[in-house]
């Protein structure tokens, strides 16, 4: 592990807010020794000064002190409030993604972490990213609760079943950089970890180009909605219609039966997929079946992924044409009609 030469012991700082995760820390180290010494001093001095003798009166007791009073409550209320603004203000930045960050999927998985890019490359326990560039990592599991934590970068997020998780960072040195899972995951927990290379935008192109792949996130959602899953059958449009349209949805609020709204997100397209009978659109029937358990995590953000393309959010480029990878998705589920 790499350290910066004037804090020992200590990862380097290779991300924009890993110096403010560090200043925070010292911060509270500071006034953790301060008050601490203040206190020890203290005691000592008063137990020495005011040891009993037989000169020393009975003192007189003190009922209330308006300047002490004050004192000991602005002081402890002004540090509380720096400390609670300094991290509120690393915690505002560290987990609102900017919008112009490059997307990439991450499935945690006793005891591995599978990625994939938006171009459709995909990897194991290690991540390639460009160098100054803003990345978004779209977090979900397969099975247990995982963390995923990049010390050097100051940065971790929980990665938890059924629902996606965020965390962003943008690198600042070229390097090869520990990942970690910070959360006991079973057996091997301490074996699930890689590698994060930060490269030049440069290599990291060259990267790209020699490990191509066959479909992008786009691609291989667009095949499971129109072809293996007979989504498109009900949600293309046409007369045969009998679900919602989902071009341009994403980001809209839609109406429920029943009563109740959501905006289209990440989350709410997953759980459609997996649990459409919760939250049925209104104006449609709830005819459409659960893919619970037909469907795998991946397939899931791909799908997702296609679904946001088609309001033009986040849509990945085309992969290089090379010959497809082998395919893994489910088998055509045609039981039921997509909502």
């Amino acid at each position: 592990m790499q350290t910066n030469q004037w804090i020992p012991l200590f990862p380097e700082q290779a991300s924009t807010f890993a110096w403010q995760v560090d200043y925070l820390y010292f911060y509270l180290v500071a006034i953790s020794v301060f008050f601490t010494v203040g206190i020890v001093v203290a005691l000592f001095f008063f137990v020495i000064k005011y040891r009993e003798r037989e000169k020393y009166a009975t003192p007189e007791e003190i009922h209330g002190s308006i300047v002490l009073e004050t004192v000991w409550s602005i002081i402890p209320f002004v540090i509380s409030m720096t400390i609670f603004l300094g991290g509120a203000i690393v915690y505002y930045e560290q987990y609102r993604p900017p919008e112009d960050a490059m997307p990439i999927y991450v499935v945690g998985k006793q005891w591995m972490w599978k990625i994939q890019h938006e171009t459709g490359q995909r990897e194991i326990n290690e991540l390639h990213v460009p160098v100054n560039r803003k990345i978004k990592l779209t977090m979900t599991t397969e099975d247990v609760l995982h963390d995923f934590s990049v010390p050097a970068f100051r940065t971790k997020a929980d990665v938890v079943p059924g629902r996606y998780t965020y965390l962003w960072f943008e690198a600042t040195k070229p390097g090869k950089y520990h990942l970690y899972c910070a959360e006991y995951c079973g057996l091997n927990h301490s074996g699930m970890g890689g590698y994060v290379y930060v490269m030049e935008q440069s290599d990291f192109d060259n990267w790209l180009a020699g490990n191509v792949s066959g479909q992008t996130p786009v691609e291989a959602g667009r095949d499971l909605f129109e072809n293996r899953l007979g989504c498109a059958s009900c949600h293309a449009g046409g007369p045969q219609q009998r679900g919602a349209k989902l071009e341009g949805i994403y980001g809209k609020e839609v109406k429920f039966v029943g009563g109740g709204t959501a905006t289209v997100n990440d989350e709410y397209l997953r759980n459609s997929i997996l649990n459409p009978g919760s939250q049925v659109v209104e104006g449609f029937q709830p005819i459409m079946p659960s893919f619970k358990g037909q469907v795998t995590e991946e397939q899931l953000i791909s799908l997702v992924a296609y679904i946001k393309s088609l309001s033009g959010a986040e849509a990945a480029p085309a992969a290089p044409t090379v010959p497809a990878a082998a395919n893994t998705a489910v088998p055509a589920n045609t039981s039921g009609k997509g909502q």
